[in-house]
């Protein structure tokens, strides 16, 4: 019992002992001043504004459509006797062609009784006009002075004889017209896009018998924002005149593996806005898409789908930005003299995923940030540093924002 007290009194010891000890080294330590530290100015990339002349393209597509397109019909009824060779799907005709031929053989006899009738007739106005011309000087031979009564005179048998030479005439003239219609021909220079008939077939007036269309001018519809009227410098309802032409349009399409381009110009625009799109539709042409229009020998097809690339009005003092300068709609950050930040509205007139293109906001030799400002503001001190500090990059505008997006995923910005 003795031996165990003693071993729980020296137990008891050794530890006060220790606690003693460790609040004496403790007393003894240095007191250590808290100092605050200097955070380091954020680090951004830049780029120096350098105002140049641009020219604002607008892009769009559309497909290619004939300017005229129409139904072929007949305007006479009969059986078609004769087609022309190139009156298939896809075929090419001139102005003037013969298309159709429709039995005439009726039309022609109609016209050979109407030639008889309209002979009929001037004979019985010419004995008419003997008639009332006899009655007249008889009349003057009896040695009246009173004027004498038409019906003396035989005026209404004079007018009925006139008006049935005038209707004999007329009806000549009728038939003449319809045998003229056995013969369909092309209204215009174009294309076979379908055939309805052949030879054979009856056919009744109205008829559908095909659809041509012209290849003097192809169209093509191009739709267009506001922002795109405004780089263009285009008003609504704008219709080209020699004094002021359309912009330039150049159009492209790759076909069967090839890339081909067109030249055409932008006609005009369309009076109304879409109310289903709230777009206004732009109008280009291509003259002769089919001979002179066609590039390398590839004609301008209807129905092709193309790109379309138009020139628009040029700056002279624009400013070209990486994409990744614009912070919100129209606000950019410059770097000051003294490294700080300083808050820009800018005028944007261009933006694209690559650049956007500035009319006014900022000054030659300006630096603007084009890196993310991790929760930097305006009046806050940067590091700035160049793009061209990145290994790769570049000072061409399209380059920049692809260069400093790389530099931010390796780290490169803090």
């Amino acid at each position: 019992m003795l031996r165990k007290i003693v071993t729980i009194v020296g137990t008891v010891g050794i530890v006060a002992g220790g606690v003693a000890l460790i609040s004496v080294m403790g007393a003894m330590r240095p007191k250590i001043t808290p100092k605050e530290v200097a955070l380091a100015p954020p680090a951004v990339f830049f780029t120096v504004a350098e105002p140049r002349a641009v020219t604002l393209d607008v892009t769009a597509q559309g497909e290619v459509r004939p300017r005229t397109d129409i139904n072929l019909t007949a305007e006479v009824a009969g059986r078609i006797i004769r087609t022309s060779d190139e009156f298939v799907v896809g075929g090419a005709f001139n102005e003037g062609d013969l298309l159709v031929k429709i039995e005439d053989a009726d039309y022609r006899v109609a016209v050979t009784g109407a030639k008889a009738r309209v002979a009929q007739a001037e004979e019985q106005l010419r004995r008419e006009e003997a008639e009332s011309d006899l009655a007249r000087k008889d009349y003057e031979a009896l040695g009246r002075n009173e004027d004498p009564s038409a019906l003396t005179l035989r005026m209404p048998q004079l007018a009925q004889a006139r008006a049935a030479f005038d209707a004999a005439k007329a009806d000549l003239s009728s038939a003449q017209l319809d045998l003229g219609r056995t013969e369909i021909k092309a209204p215009f220079e174009g294309r076979v896009r379908e055939r309805s008939a052949g030879v054979g077939q009856f056919i009744s007036p109205g008829a559908p018998i095909g659809r041509i269309f012209s290849t003097d001018v192809a169209e093509i519809r191009l739709p267009m924002t506001d922002a795109d009227l405004a780089k263009l410098g285009l008003s609504i309802a704008f219709n080209e005149t020699p004094e002021t032409p359309g912009p330039p349009v150049t159009l492209s399409a790759t076909i069967a593996g090839q890339y081909h381009e067109w030249n055409a110009r932008l006609a005009r625009t369309d009076g109304a806005i879409d109310p289903s799109t709230r777009q206004l539709s732009a109008i280009a042409v291509v003259e002769d898409p089919y001979g002179a229009g066609a590039k390398d020998g590839a004609p301008l097809a209807i129905g092709l789908f193309v790109d379309a690339r138009i020139q628009g009005k040029p700056l002279d003092n624009a400013v070209v930005l990486p994409r990744a300068a614009l912070y919100g709609r129209d606000i950019v950050y410059v770097i000051a003299d003294d490294d700080t930040l300083v808050e820009r509205n800018v005028s944007v007139v261009s933006a694209d995923k690559d650049a956007i293109t500035l009319a006014g906001g900022v000054e030659a030799g300006e630096r603007i940030v084009t890196s993310p400002l991790r929760g930097a503001k305006a009046g806050d001190k940067v590091s700035p540093t160049e793009t061209t500090a990145i290994p790769g990059a570049t000072r061409d505008s399209d380059n920049e924002g692809a260069a400093v997006a790389e530099a931010v995923r390796e780290g490169a910005v803090q």
